[in-house]
């Protein structure tokens, strides 16, 4: 997939992961629009980042995804890469007394929800262009669980497999499915609500990934997994209990600290 000359839809590219690529594809002569739910937030990247387009919308929420197409379609008639990346990480103890279970499936909601309707309702634009992909953004706990982040890691598997359905439904079209499956990275989503001691690694670089990101594009590598995302898939196989045992000793220390 050639990565210039494209229009390119990012959702949560705020910040984070979404926000290095709109900057990277920017910077390689693409029309770029992010998505996010705050207006501020929205504000402050196209003051950091000019020649970006930002708009409200929220990929949890049906109509508005329908309202965005709608927009989308007459003010971007060339539009034709969809990113996937919107996306919340929490970490969740679900022993706790009096858990929101509303709340509970938040991620399920903004990762994989909103990633499906996106996909679904955007194939239409898609496939009326010569050449057109669709990115979406799991992570390398896809593969091997987090279990202080359970739902967060269920929907980032679900992503992978539904991007491999959809991408077998259109592999007759002229759409390409990758999945980008970022190993733990330094952005604020890491930040917010998990630390080094939680995860057992550095984090990659967003600058890094990011360039991973665009190579693996413009190389059609539909399955793009850098750094430890790609030995998670690897021991996800041929170790499965070993590496989930290591990754959950984060898990112990969390219901140590709350009991």
């Amino acid at each position: 997939m050639k990565v210039i000359g494209n229009t390119i839809l990012i959702t949560g590219g705020t910040s984070g992961i979404g926000f290095e690529l709109a900057m990277r594809f920017v910077a390689l002569g693409n029309t770029v629009i992010v998505t996010g739910e705050s207006r501020s937030h929205l504000d402050d990247a196209t003051r950091t980042l000019p020649g970006i387009h930002a708009l409200q919308s929220d990929v949890s929420d049906p109509a508005a995804i329908a309202g965005l197409y709608r927009s989308m379609v007459k003010e971007f008639p060339n539009l034709n890469m969809l990113i996937n990346n919107a996306g919340i990480m929490r970490k969740i103890n679900l022993q706790a007394f009096g858990a929101d279970l509303q709340d509970l499936t938040r991620e399920i909601e903004v990762n994989l929800n909103g990633a499906i309707r996106m996909a679904v309702q955007f194939l239409p634009q898609l496939k009326s262009q010569p050449r057109a992909a669709i990115v979406n953004v799991s992570s390398g706990l896809a593969f091997v669980p987090l279990a202080i982040s359970p739902v967060y890691c269920a929907a980032k598997a679900a992503i992978h497999s539904f991007t491999q359905s959809l991408r077998i439904q259109l592999r007759n079209s002229n759409i390409t499915v990758f999945e980008l499956a970022p190993p733990i990275t330094d952005t604020a989503l890491f930040r917010g609500d998990l630390n080094v001691d939680d995860v057992g690694v550095k984090p990659m670089d967003v600058r890094l990934l990011g360039k991973h990101a665009i190579d693996g594009i413009e190389s059609d590598r539909l399955e793009i997994r850098p750094g430890l995302s790609n030995m998670l898939k690897l021991m996800s196989r041929v170790a499965p209990d070993f590496i989930a045992g290591r990754l959950g000793r984060s898990a112990g220390n969390m219901l140590a600290r709350a009991s």
